[in-house]
């Protein structure tokens, strides 16, 4: 039943994503920013999109304090009293995200469940109910704000919300994945889990690799599948997997299933739904309106959006979107590539605000993740983490990019790797190729190898420990790597 429902919006997205707008709008048109945009008289997505500016978490900002101060009706018809504390940035601002009950229920509830049904149509033999899901949250402290509303991380949120049948396929009990000091909670969840019949994972790599060491630690075991042998799927999202891949496969010890899922504070957007194949299908019956900002666009004072019907192939977008949370025409931040359009199927390419553009070599996170893993190939490497950032011209010298990066296995040598960076990233970007043409507008990468730990450290000075918190891969300004290499001078 749950497969042919799936089969439907798969076969017709953009008459589901039409259908989707108009409900928003229609359940909306009474609320102060419907009655604001006249959401009443909006008959098309071409009359939405002309009377709704495209907001940021700034313009919306005065709306979210005034619903936590109790206010309702402001920017959904239906009380809200839950906010997903935003943890999918390195900035010390924090943004609280509004979750109504139909976004529980129909976003984020409804994604879940559609994951569990192309598992299974995937691999019908699977044994995954057999056992329990390791779930590796953030930290899943409930801040009350008032009797009404109340906030925390989105696996808090959803935790709390969940239904009593979902804690007994779970793993840690709910006291230990409440925990917020992170250290202790991969202690204990080492400490516990090592007992359960494992037969899923989901987390964030870094936070996951953390874990399995810990539990080899101190079960003497060589890999996991000698802890869990019933383990068969590892679910990831947040951050590209493709620098992880070798890590994993050789801290596991044998085949599992990989599957990647795209699920933000702000909504359940896309999963994978063919093993093997590149790209997450996407969400489109799923309670959000999608457009597509090319990131040419941003920053522009009237920056223009496409439906759907209008996509292409490898195109960088920035995702904006409409939900049954009370956004409207919000720009996420994130930025997609489609990888096919029958049916519609996305990667996430990286953050409009992290990326390197300083000489015009418009290098994005998806380039930097495949050509470390390639460099890693090629000088005997793996990589744990890494950041990088401009080195501006100089009176005696031109620009280039610094890279601090952390190796679980050095290279053999530190040259080869960076000349194998550097090729890598002149054959899957042109901008870069043609800037580093001859070394005039960008000299060859400058590649330093820092200390195991430094990262973590950095973010726990920052407050950011755990969870979905992560280094910035690229930053178009110097400010989070010369904090890095601040903190190098004192080791």
């Amino acid at each position: 039943m749950r497969r042919w429902q799936i089969e439907q919006w798969v076969l017709d997205p953009i008459a589901v994503q039409r259908e989707v707008l108009q409900d928003l709008v229609t359940s909306a048109q009474y609320t102060e920013i419907g009655r604001k945009y006249n959401f009443s008289k909006l008959f098309s997505i071409k009359e939405f999109k002309k009377a709704i500016p495209i907001h940021e978490y700034d313009n919306i900002k005065p709306y979210i304090q005034r619903i936590m101060q109790g206010e309702e009706n402001l920017l959904w018809n239906t009380p809200i009293n839950w906010f997903a504390k935003s943890s999918g940035t390195t900035s010390d601002k924090s943004k609280f995200i509004p979750i109504s009950e139909e976004s529980l229920q129909d976003n984020h509830f409804r994604g879940a469940k559609d994951v569990l049904t192309m598992y299974y149509y995937a691999y019908p033999e699977s044994d995954l109910l057999t056992g329990k899901g390791l779930v590796i949250g953030g930290s899943h402290t409930i801040n009350q704000v008032n009797a009404d509303v109340q906030y925390g991380d989105l696996s808090a949120v959803l935790l709390q919300n969940s239904p009593f049948w979902g804690h007994w396929i779970r793993t840690p009990e709910l006291h230990i994945a409440l925990l917020d000091e992170w250290e202790n909670k991969i202690e204990q969840l080492a400490e516990t889990t090592i007992k359960e019949n494992v037969t899923s994972i989901s987390g964030v790599p870094t936070w996951t690799l953390v874990l399995m060491k810990r539990i080899l630690e101190i079960t003497g075991k060589n890999n996991i599948l000698e802890v869990w042998p019933s383990l068969e799927l590892y679910i990831h999202g947040g951050v590209s997997f493709t620098p992880y891949r070798e890590q994993f496969a050789k801290i596991i010890g044998g085949h599992i299933n990989y599957l990647e899922i795209y699920n933000a504070s702000e909504g359940f957007f896309a999963a994978q739904d063919s093993p093997g194949e590149e790209g997450m299908l996407l969400f489109t019956n799923h309670g959000i309106f999608m457009e597509f900002m090319p990131v040419g666009e941003y920053g522009k004072p009237d920056p223009q959006t496409i439906g759907l019907k209008d996509v292409e192939l490898g195109i960088n977008y920035a995702l904006v979107i409409s939900t049954n949370g009370g956004l409207w025409r919000y720009l996420l931040g994130d930025t997609i590539q489609f990888t096919r359009l029958g049916p519609y199927r996305i990667k996430v390419s990286g953050r409009l605000k992290h990326f390197i553009n300083a000489f015009g070599e418009e290098l994005i996170v998806d380039n930097a993740d495949k050509a470390i893993i390639e460099a890693a190939n090629k000088s005997g490497a793996v990589v744990n983490d890494y950041t990088a950032a401009p080195v501006y011209f100089g009176d005696h010298s031109n620009g280039s990019h610094e890279w601090l990066i952390e190796f679980e296995k050095e290279p053999v040598s530190l040259i080869t790797f960076s000349e194998e960076l550097d090729k890598a990233l002149k054959e899957l970007n042109s901008d870069y190729e043609a800037k580093r043409h001859k070394d005039i507008a960008l000299g060859p990468p400058l590649v330093k190898s820092v200390p195991k730990g430094l990262f973590i450290n950095w973010l726990r000075k920052k407050g950011k420990l755990g969870g979905q918190h992560k280094v910035p891969r690229l930053s178009n300004d110097r400010q989070y790597l010369d904090e890095l290499l601040e903190m190098l001078k004192q080791v």
